[in-house]
């Protein structure tokens, strides 16, 4: 009795380390999962989604846990809302995944005249903080956020 009791232990033991471990597994992200975050999102200037407008696909979506990159597509070269795109779908990414997440927008290469500014501008987390306590450009980005879920 006293040997299966031994067993039980070590199995129940064994058994909360791997518990720590499927956890870990259970918080990792794929492609699909942030494709269907970000799908939705309304364009800021067209009455359609970005998916709908081949703005976001799954395909420009990298995953290495936890580190990741969203490329998205302007609909047109010199599109003037690339930026609040970008900010948008930063911004649903930010508060839809767990922090560990470290989430890259960027603008697909050569698809925007000014896509080296843009990058640079998404990229660095003083402009993009600064853009959240804008209250107005705070209004428009939860417009584009509206109808996710």
């Amino acid at each position: 009795m006293e040997l299966e009791n031994t067993f039980l232990s070590e199995v129940t033991q064994s058994q909360s380390v791997s518990g720590k471990e499927d956890y870990d597994m259970l918080d990792s992200i794929e492609a699909r999962e942030i494709f269907d975050l970000i799908c939705s999102i309304n364009d800021p200037e067209y009455p359609l989604t970005l998916e709908e407008l081949n703005v976001v696909e799954q395909v420009r979506i990298q995953v290495r846990d936890p580190e990741s990159t969203v490329a998205f597509t302007p609909t047109i070269p010199h599109c003037n809302m690339a930026t609040l795109i970008g900010l948008s779908i930063k911004v649903k990414l930010l508060r839809s995944l767990p922090q560990r997440f470290k989430i890259d927008v960027h603008i697909t290469p050569r698809t925007h005249a000014a896509e080296h500014a843009l990058n640079k501008q998404l990229a660095d987390k003083e402009p993009v903080a600064a853009s959240l306590e804008n209250m107005h450009l705070l209004e428009v980005v939860n417009q584009c956020l509206s109808s996710c879920s």
